[in-house]
């Protein structure tokens, strides 16, 4: 049975697109972007995420990457690289009667609301234009705090900011293993509902060969998805036909299951972890209602026990218990003055509301 996808980001992992020397696989490429232009002439939108540049700089340049700074030659790689792999797009693309856009981004692009909506808009006036946008992280400054965990969660992050039908994660593997994938026991799970958190007890820690990401930081970018209704499959991109066959429903590969829809504004708090500018601690009572299944419920001044940081109305904020284990992010009603000034008093307005408020299964 095939899916009915109108919008899709794929995000392409290094180890797909390159080979085991860690240079461009140009048969690799053309064969995705041959596929891509194939949907997108059935009518559906592509998003593009693509790891690679630094594959491409190694191509072009000799650098000793074990004597010189590991961050100084990944900037070089990329910043040179990237020249060369958004050419051999373009230039395939071309030959498929499409455009591309290039678009580079680092987690400082996400934080403020504002530059996240009007990079919303420009991924949104690109696609009203039939052009594919080819993202990838900007390598050349983003540096520590500033990068993120890898291309998988961009790739998220994009598909929450444009609520996409699904995300498609092609890897070197044929999907989510109950083990070991080079133990001839393990097999592939071929569906995961929304909700399960626990990959690390099946899932092996291993990275990628060039990429910075594991199979476990997949699992949980799409297990998030999930929870805001966004469809994530994991799949091998070295299979011939791979995007084609998936959307068909033909494919081999893990699919996570979404649950639910869920607000613009409560997309983007679900990613904003690691931006929030204060943190809340909160009541038995308290947590048991905002986590309950049964009924949405906002966070009221009565349930809070503590606060800590300064924050201000529009702001991100961490929510925990009284044992200081997270339990989600909401966006601030109000500054952190009025919320101390309202701290554990009854008929208060919600510091968070429930339409702002994300909270981990």
């Amino acid at each position: 049975m095939g899916h009915n996808y109108r919008k899709v980001v794929i995000k392409t992992g290094t180890n797909v697109i390159t080979g085991k020397n860690g240079l461009l696989d140009l048969k690799r490429i053309k064969s995705l972007v041959e596929q891509i232009s194939f949907l997108h002439r059935q009518g559906t939108e592509i998003i593009l995420v693509s790891s690679g540049a630094v594959g491409a700089g190694r191509s072009l340049l000799k650098i000793n990457e074990k004597q010189k700074d590991l961050v100084s030659s990944r900037q070089i790689l990329a910043s040179v690289g990237q020249i060369k792999l958004i050419n051999h797009y373009y230039q395939l693309f071309k030959k498929n009667n499409l455009h591309c856009a290039q678009i580079l981004a680092t987690k400082e692009d996400f934080r403020d609301r504002t530059h996240y909506l009007n990079m919303k808009n420009c991924f949104e006036a690109l696609l009203k234009e039939n052009i594919v946008p080819i993202v990838n992280e900007n390598d050349v400054v983003s540096v520590t705090e500033l990068m993120f965990t890898d291309n998988d969660e961009l790739a998220g992050l994009i598909s929450s900011m444009l609520d996409v039908d699904a995300l498609i994660i092609l890897t070197n593997v044929d999907g989510v293993y109950n083990g070991n994938p080079e133990n001839s026991e393990a097999t592939v799970i071929e569906t995961i509902s929304a909700g399960k958190t626990d990959f690390k007890s099946f899932v092996s820690p291993i990275k990628s060969q060039f990429g910075r990401g594991g199979m476990v930081t997949k699992c949980g970018i799409a297990n998030k998805l999930s929870q805001l209704g966004i469809t994530t499959h994991i799949a091998n991109g070295k299979q011939e036909g791979i995007l084609v066959d998936l959307i068909r429903g033909a494919a081999r590969g893990t699919k996570f299951s979404p649950h639910k829809d869920s607000s613009g504004i409560k997309r983007w708090v679900a990613h904003s972890e690691g931006y929030e500018k204060g943190t809340v601690y909160i009541n038995e009572g308290a947590k048991k209602a905002l986590l309950s299944s049964e009924k949405a419920n906002s966070l009221l001044p009565i349930g809070i026990i503590k606060i800590e940081g300064k924050f201000e109305k529009g702001e991100i904020i961490k929510i925990c218990d009284e044992k200081e284990e997270s339990l989600g992010l909401g966006m601030a009603r109000y500054d952190y003055k009025t919320a101390e000034n309202l701290l554990g008093k009854k008929g208060q307005k919600p510091l968070v509301h429930y339409d702002y408020l994300f909270m981990k299964d």
